[in-house]
Order: structure tokens, then sequence, then C-alpha cells
């Protein structure tokens, strides 16, 4: 396997700033792939820490490269995380959250036209997250009245109002990949024609605008809806179908 050998050095790294913002250099070819727009987003909505990327030789807290922990593959090439800056806060949630169980299910989910470009290198020891969503379950109950309640019950007294053809919020739930249909649910039809997510989707076409009231969240927002759904019982939906 080819490993990438281009040095991603920067010239400049900063002291501790603020907690919640990250700076990433990547290489091009990595970027072009599409595989960090699919990701960042997910790690943004989990921890609340933006990840933007910079250019080469800008300041960074961190880097994809040729140097650090191997981190993905994919292509003939093996890449490399690396933590300019240690002792920053949110740099070293980003390293913890792509080489923990969730950032490499991530990593795999990633697949344009149903193939997969990359996987999780052996040469990594994968560490198990305990998934804990830090919302407020209340405020996230009342969230999905508001903007998921139009077509899904989110609550039992709600499955007389949700439109029969969409799963009810239990069904989602009992569902194994439940985190990662909720966390991208905006970017699942028929979510985009009506779904913004702030600083994460783009604005409507001005000339394909919202086919209905558009659903409007925060990643804030986001978190609170995933904690309540976190907190609901699954549905029981009986043995699988045994063929004879």
């Amino acid at each position: 396997m080819l490993v990438f050998a281009v040095s991603m050095q920067p010239m400049v790294a900063l002291a501790q700033d603020d907690p919640r913002r990250v700076r990433l250099i990547a290489p091009q070819a990595l970027i072009d792939t599409g595989v960090l727009g699919f990701m960042l987003p997910r790690f943004s909505l989990k921890t609340q820490v933006r990840v933007e990327l910079v250019e080469p030789g800008a300041a960074a807290e961190v880097a994809l490269g040729s140097t650090g922990q191997p981190v993905m593959a994919g292509q003939g090439i093996v890449w490399h995380l690396e933590l300019i800056t240690p002792d920053h806060t949110g740099a070293q949630r980003f390293a913890d959250w792509l080489t923990s169980e969730v950032g490499g299910r991530t990593l795999t989910a990633f697949a344009p036209e149903g193939k997969q470009m990359f996987r999780v290198p052996e040469k990594v020891a994968v560490q198990v997250e305990v998934v804990a969503w830090e919302g407020d379950a209340g405020l996230g109950y009342d969230l999905s009245k508001i903007h998921c309640g139009r077509c899904h019950a989110v609550d039992e007294g709600g499955r007389i109002n949700s439109i029969g053809s969409t799963p009810s919020f239990y069904v989602l739930r009992s569902l194994a990949d439940w985190e990662q249909r909720f966390q991208a649910f905006y970017a699942l039809n028929p979510h985009p024609a009506f779904t913004q997510i702030d600083e994460i989707t783009a604005p409507f076409d001005e000339a394909r605008p919202s086919p209905i009231v558009p659903v409007e969240l925060t990643l804030d927002e986001l978190e609170n809806i995933l904690a309540y759904v976190a907190v609901l019982s699954p549905a029981d939906l009986g043995a699988p179908l045994e063929h004879k």
C-alpha cells in the first residue's frame, strides 16, 4: 500500500484559542473525495466543535497528511492525523472522535453511489466511545413536536397525526444506525428539499424554494432532539422474518 508522502507541516501553530473552533490542514486530494464534507458536520453535531479547513502553511491546530497517527485509508493511501497543538481541547476531541468507534463507522459510511471509499487502518486501535447526548431532552421533545411531528409520530399521542408512510421515532430508535440517521437526516430524502441546518446546509436554490414551511434548526437544537430520541424506548418490531 502506498503511503502519502507529502509533508503537510504548517508554518505557524497557534496557542489554544477557542476550544470550540479547530483549524484543519488537509491535502486537496483528500478534500476532493468529499469525505471531509461528509464527516466534519457529523463531528460538529456531536461535539459542538466546528472544524475549519485552512490552506497549507496557515496557522492550524491539526493536520491530515503523512505524519502522526494513521486514521483513514483509501485509494492506496494512508492518511495520518497530526496534533499540532496537543493542548487544544477541540483538537484533542477531534482526534479522539476520529479514532473512536463512532468516527470509524462514520468514515466507512461514506459511500458515494453506494461504493465505500475509505476504511479504518489496521494499525489504529479503535477506542470505544460511550455515546451520551448532552442536549436537553425536554427541549428536544418540544422541538420534535414542532418540526418533526408534521410527518412523524414523536410520542404516543402523536401517532394519530403522523403520515402513515413515515416511521415513528420509536421505530427509528429501534434501528442499529439510528444515531447516524438522526445526525444526517437533513441530507436524506426528502429532507434536503425543506430543511436548513444553521452553518451546515447551503441556502435553498432561489429557483427551487422549499415546497412547505421550512424546517430550520441549529446544531444545538438538533443536539436536543437527539437527546430526546436517545431516551425513547425502541419499538418492538418482533422477530426477523424466516424464509422456509
